[in-house]
């Protein structure tokens, strides 16, 4: 793909994202307003569009992509292990710091920016399953598993089981919209429900709103926030944007993914750093500055990253 082709594709959402910025610099979009359109892309709009995309596919095609749930599954769980184990017993980091330092090195902006990157590069359709199954993965197994070795960490309760904990942090992840919504289309895919095209249309007058307001909201939240300068926060939007997606490429050859599904792996994964792990942090009460300063580089950064590995891999 050459430059000309990767202009078209990531121009429009560097512009949406540049307006957002420049509403929440000038103070024309307050810190309320973007976490409201933020809950409304996670909460409705994305799980909307992605509902109707899965229902859309047949059952043959989800099989088809199980090598690419098992690659998101490695790449993910495995990479945040690796920085969970390494910032706890090579740097001797607390394990809950430990934790949230992984979750944020992993979890990708994939519910804001793939949609836009991956269906102007595939089609709109082609991205719907890579994004369904990344929200469940990170949804239903990344947060969860961060979540309970932080809450490890900060013993909190000292009379709650290891099994409390684990089945409370995963409830609590699939009661996100991006980890049940999808979840429930693939498994009625898997039944060969019957579908229902006004009940899909319904659906679709909030799912196509999913671009412009999740690439908004990123430009928005990154002209509110303030950059902190840290060696922690550019070492995590470092892991983030560059040590990840090498992570991730590897993976990919193990499970001898196609051209196009390598391209969505690594794509998906080299996405700037999440918000919502960022308000994990938050929880916690843990590297609160670092995270939200790490997902403001991750963006900026991600003008340069995202179209050099487009470049190198198509």
């Amino acid at each position: 793909m050459n430059v000309q082709q990767i202009l078209v594709i990531l121009a429009p959402v560097f512009f949406v994202i540049f307006l957002g910025y420049m509403a929440g610099r000038f103070k024309k979009i307050s810190v309320e307003n973007a976490k409201g359109l933020t809950t409304f892309v996670t909460k409705f709009a994305l799980p909307a569009f992605l509902f109707v995309g899965i229902m859309s596919t047949s059952r043959s095609k989800v099989i088809e992509n199980m090598p690419f749930f098992l690659t998101i599954v490695s790449g993910l769980l495995g990479f945040y292990i690796v920085v969970m184990l390494v910032s706890k017993f090579v740097f001797k980091t607390p394990l809950t710091r430990a934790s949230i330092y992984g979750l944020n090195s992993t979890q990708p902006s994939f519910a804001f920016v793939g949609i836009p990157v991956l269906g102007g590069i595939f089609g709109t359709d082609a991205a719907t399953i890579p994004i369904a199954i990344t929200g469940v993965v990170v949804n239903a197994m990344l947060i969860p598993l961060a979540s309970i070795f932080a809450t490890i960490g900060q013993n909190q309760d000292k009379d709650k089981s290891l099994v409390k904990v684990f089945f409370s942090s995963l409830l609590k992840g699939l009661s996100s919209p991006l980890a049940w919504v999808p979840l429930l289309a693939l498994i009625l895919t898997m039944l060969n429900s019957p579908t229902y095209p006004l009940f899909h249309k319904m659906l679709e007058m909030v799912g196509e709103t999913t671009s412009g307001v999740a690439l908004f909201a990123i430009g928005a939240t990154v002209g509110i926030r303030k950059i902190n300068l840290s060696c922690k926060a550019i070492g995590l939007a470092g892991l983030k944007m560059i040590a990840l997606p090498l992570f991730a490429f590897f993976v990919t050859q193990l499970f001898n993914l196609s051209s196009d599904d390598i391209v969505k792996a690594v794509l998906i994964v080299c996405f700037p750093c999440s918000s919502v792990a960022a308000m994990v942090a938050s929880e916690f009460k843990e590297l609160e500055s670092e995270t939200s300063s790490a997902f403001v580089l991750s963006t900026i950064s991600s003008l340069i990253t995202v179209p050099i590995i487009i470049s190198l891999l198509m």
